[in-house]
């Protein structure tokens, strides 16, 4: 699960740094991808060990730091979709004449990926931790 840590690390810092640019380069929040890649790469970088206790820690830190970010992208993708579609309609444009600006399409999309991403990364590392714990390794 290590090395799948690492290849997400890097799908996350080339997601933000594509957002950062899909968005003019004006958004610093555009780089939040890139900031929890990083911190999974390291975390994946330490959980390559010939110790259990120190893989399965940093494993455990790895799949929380996923979870947070998924729980927070989620959160972020309903608020800033809500309040966008509330300024449109507040702007009196015709219903189904209002669309979301490219700029909000491009951040949609990258928050989208992020928690698909996050999500099937968590659920992959539980089923990696029922695997081994059900074959005795824990």
């Amino acid at each position: 699960m290590a090395k799948l840590t690492l290849v997400l690390a890097l799908l996350l810092v080339v997601l933000g740094l594509a957002g950062y640019v899909g968005t003019g380069s004006t958004h610093p929040t555009a780089l939040i991808p890139t900031w929890i890649g990083l911190a999974l790469g390291i975390g994946g970088f330490l959980a390559i060990s010939p110790s259990e206790s120190r893989r399965k820690l940093f494993m455990h830190i790895n799949v929380t730091v996923a979870l947070l970010g998924f729980l927070g992208t989620t959160g972020e993708i309903i608020r800033s979709t809500l309040a966008t579609r509330h300024a449109i309609q507040q702007s009196g444009a015709a219903p189904g004449a209002a669309s979301f600006s490219p700029e909000f399409l491009i951040a949609l999309t990258s928050k989208v990926t992020l928690a698909f991403l996050l999500l099937v990364y968590v659920l992959l590392c539980v089923r990696s931790f029922i695997a081994a714990r059900r074959s005795g390794k824990v």
